[in-house]
């Protein structure tokens, strides 16, 4: 146990890095931490006598039992370690960005549960309760002399484990890693696409409706003939449902199949109890309905319509018994509800016939409409009862990692139900209340447990607190992970309306009460859009904007009472902000003082800052991490009231066309307002100055080529009615309106990052708004993540420019 490498490695006053501490409290943690050093890898620390033992990851872990992932041993890293996430900067041991990839607890797979002694002897067998790695591996010294510090890590073969390609890279989150549209390839695991729940059914001749069945959402793979079954987060269904397996091995093709399995009554209406206890013996019949289908005999099938993939489903399943097409009607989506409610099935899922496949999102394209409220919920403990195993289960969901209480449900199960629940239980009962919060019980005594079970429950409606009213229980899901047990986004929009006509209208996120004031005020008179809109807009929109967002200090442009009345900038917030929202002092050689910025650094701080009227927000292109270095410039195309819109996208081709021959990649989004902006990723590889005076260079060329249509005067009237090359945007201090943020003009238009070729004539920018944007990015996912990424090299771009 010793810390001495770690420090003698740092410079805690130049990098974010915990200092070296011993905590010895060995509460069995560990973390996984995608690193983007000089290679890319991933770090696996384990909390081990008051340090974290830690392994370099070349490959990443692996969920595959067929897989061996070399890990190099590194020096020990204090427990603190266990929640660092940001960049570490350039200079520094290490330096690159470092994001956390999975972390849970672990705990020893054999009898002896002294891991001290099982790392001294190269042999650690584990077994991990993470959100990504589950079960059983073996962390295993190489014991060769020359490689004394390389072990290898192996996933055990047991109900976690796959047969499929596993690629930690495929369930990275996305804050560093650009996302695009892929094919698919018949060994990778997939992550189902996910629909959105609604409201209400509708009738349109667009949509087709499928009935909802209430079983467990698989994904099939069939492969010369064997056959994989997985869940959305890649956990093999084989051992559970051999019966399925031996009937989908009959199907010829080498397919990707989409579909939910459930275990029907004689009436024909799903049994998920009997589902969740399911074996030879149980009585109902097992089916597999499939209804889509997303590779086929060498092709991947997401770029096709719905339809056109489900209309060669009935053929590959010719010979099965057991999978059986979940056929769907057009049009009449009412009449289909209300008979599927008749016959007591749960409801329908309407889809567009048109709609591609998009792996692991949720989309607006597929709508779930139930008759019952219902909700997943992560077990947190139980009342105590005289009469029965226990009186209430206490439940909770996760918000941003923290939970949150939502209430107790007592019905719903039987005694005999009721201790089925208290086995499984009882392996993480704790002392503790799970919660950060202190709740009330009214009286009743609770026994804790750590927030591992999963129970879904149908309830009747949302109190004003935001607890369930009427929770009833339904059954225990085994086959989702507690991390994923949040309320959906669309629900905490629902919440925030709610409250409107309360006189106390709050709303509870990221554990922080905030206080959302006069949310009817019209913001928008031409359109109608109220302040309620604005927060809806960034509740929905907050994990693609935050990523350029966070850790950048805010210049505040407030407009309290809306577009038709003057705005106002608050760049100094000391003595201004709640206590918890956080700000980073910055010296200010003008104002010769330190100026209090804010950082909008969760979900919570972005409707806070929208409450006090930011209609846009505008960050810093420069993080608090290496605020001398900016992570892109910008080329600001700003037209005068002479021009057209089709001028500027003339420009900005032009433009596109000198960055490609000089091999610098760019990404162009709407200004919001009439221009538009391209950006070029830096990486935080170069100073402000550097990054100003290449885009001046740029824009030189880009001059040179469109006269009659450009200046880079900087005296307006000196332009002489001609569009601005504006390269002064990349300086330090200096901001500009954020991707996907809304901006204080007509319409609630939003600053829209656009693929090159949508970029050409007919292009509005009004077209990309507060209330189409949420759909736009279900559809396209972030278009302006690479921007965060590696940056431009400037010397070779300078290079390529005089020889042009």
């Amino acid at each position: 146990m010793s810390l001495e490498e770690y420090q003698k490695k740092r410079n805690f006053s130049k990098t974010p890095e915990p200092k070296a501490e011993v905590d010895a409290s060995n509460k069995g943690r560990f973390v996984v931490q995608r690193h983007e050093a000089t290679r890319l890898h991933y770090d696996l620390r384990l909390e081990i006598d008051g340090v974290l033992k830690s392994w370099a990851v070349p490959k990443g872990p692996s969920m595959s039992h067929r897989d061996k992932r070399l890990a190099v041993e590194t020096e020990d890293h204090p427990v603190k370690y266990l929640h660092f996430e940001g960049n570490i900067p350039k200079g520094n041991y290490g330096a690159g960005d470092m994001w956390i990839w999975d972390e849970g607890l672990f705990y020893s797979g054999t009898k002896d549960s002294d891991l001290s002694n099982a790392y001294k002897n190269g042999d650690l067998k584990l077994v991990f309760n993470g959100k990504k790695l589950k079960g059983e591996f073996a962390l295993v010294r190489t014991n060769r002399k020359e490689t004394q510090n390389h072990w290898l890590l192996i996933k055990k073969k047991d109900d976690f484990s796959t047969d499929l390609n596993y690629d930690a890279e495929d369930y990275f989150s996305g804050k560093a890693k650009p996302e695009t549209r892929s094919t698919l390839k018949l060994r990778d695991p997939v992550q189902p696409m996910l629909a959105t729940p609604a409201k209400e059914i509708f009738n349109d001749p667009g949509w087709i409706y499928e009935l909802k069945w209430d079983g467990y959402r698989l994904i099939t793979h069939v492969s010369d003939g064997q056959v994989y079954i997985h869940s959305r987060n890649g956990i093999s269904y084989n051992s559970k449902f051999p019966n399925l397996v031996q009937d989908l091995e009959q199907i010829p093709q080498d397919v990707v199949l989409d579909g939910e399995v459930v275990v029907l009554d004689e009436e024909g209406k799903p049994l998920f109890q009997e589902l969740q206890n399911y074996s030879s013996k149980t009585k109902g019949a097992l089916r597999y309905y499939v209804f889509d289908m997303l590779f086929l005999n060498g092709h991947s099938m997401l770029d096709l319509p719905l339809t056109q993939r489900k209309s060669l489903i009935p053929e590959v399943l010719e010979d099965t018994q057991l999978a059986i097409y979940c056929d769907h009607i057009e049009s009449l989506g009412t009449a289909f509800y209300n008979k599927a409610i008749e016959a007591g099935l749960e409801g329908v899922i309407a889809k567009k016939a048109d709609s591609l496949y998009d792996p692991g999102r949720r989309s607006e394209n597929w709508l779930k409409i139930k008759a019952v409220e219902s909700l997943e919920a992560v077990i947190c403990g139980y009342t105590d009862s005289k009469a029965t195993p226990f009186g209430s289960l206490i439940l909770g969901v996760f918000e941003n990692d923290e939970l949150r209480y939502i209430g107790n449900c007592g019905t719903g199960f039987s005694v005999s139900q009721q201790q089925e629940i208290l086995n499984k239980l009882e392996p993480f009962q704790q002392e503790t209340s799970p919660f950060s919060r202190k709740i009330k019980l009214k009286g009743r005594k609770p026994n804790w447990t750590a927030p591992e079970v999963i129970c879904e429950v149908n309830f009747s409606e949302w109190t004003r607190d935001e607890h369930l009213r009427h929770p009833v229980f339904k059954a225990i899901r085994e086959d989702k992970l507690p991390a994923e047990i949040t309320i959906p986004k669309q629900q905490q929009a629902e919440n925030i309306q709610n409250k409107e006509t309360t006189s106390d209208n709050t709303l509870e996120i990221d554990g922080r009460k905030l206080k959302l004031t006069n949310l009817d005020k019209v913001y928008w008179p031409d359109s109608g859009l109220r302040k309620y809109d604005l927060i809806d807009y960034y509740l929905q929109v907050a994990d693609y904007i935050l990523p350029y967002l966070k850790d950048r200090p805010e210049n505040m442009h407030r407009h309290p009472n809306g577009i038709g009345r003057p705005g106002f900038y608050q760049k100094d917030n000391e003595g201004l902000l709640e206590d918890w929202v956080e700000t980073t002092r910055i010296h200010s050689k003008s104002a010769a003082r330190d100026i209090e910025y804010l950082l909008c650094q969760d979900e919570a701080t972005l409707l806070y800052m929208a409450n006090l009227g930011c209609i846009e927000i505008n960050p810093w292109n420069s993080t608090i991490h290496n605020l001398d270095r900016p992570d892109y410039a910008v080329i600001d195309l700003d037209p005068s009231d002479k021009n057209t819109l089709e001028e500027v996208i003339e420009v900005a081709q032009v433009a596109r066309e000198i960055l490609e021959n000089i091999e610098v990649p760019a990404y162009c989004k709407t200004s919001g307002s009439s221009g538009l902006h391209i950006y070029l990723p830096l990486g935080g590889n170069y100073s402000y100055d550097e990054a100003r005076d290449f885009t001046k260079l740029v824009c030189y060329y880009i001059q040179e080529q469109t006269k009659k249509l450009t200046s880079m005067e900087r005296v307006i009237k000196n332009r002489k009615g001609k569009i601005y090359l504006d390269y002064l945007q990349n300086r330090r201090g200096q901001t500009l309106a954020s991707a996907y943020c809304v901006r204080p003009k007509k319409s609630a238009p939003v600053s829209a990052p656009l693929e090159w070729k949508e970029v050409k004539k007919g292009l509005k920018i009004q077209d990309f708004n507060l209330k189409n944007m949420p759909e736009r990015l279900q559809q396209k996912g972030d278009l302006f993540s690479p921007v965060l990424s590696e940056g431009l090299n400037m010397e070779k771009a300078i290079e390529a420019l005089e020889g042009l």
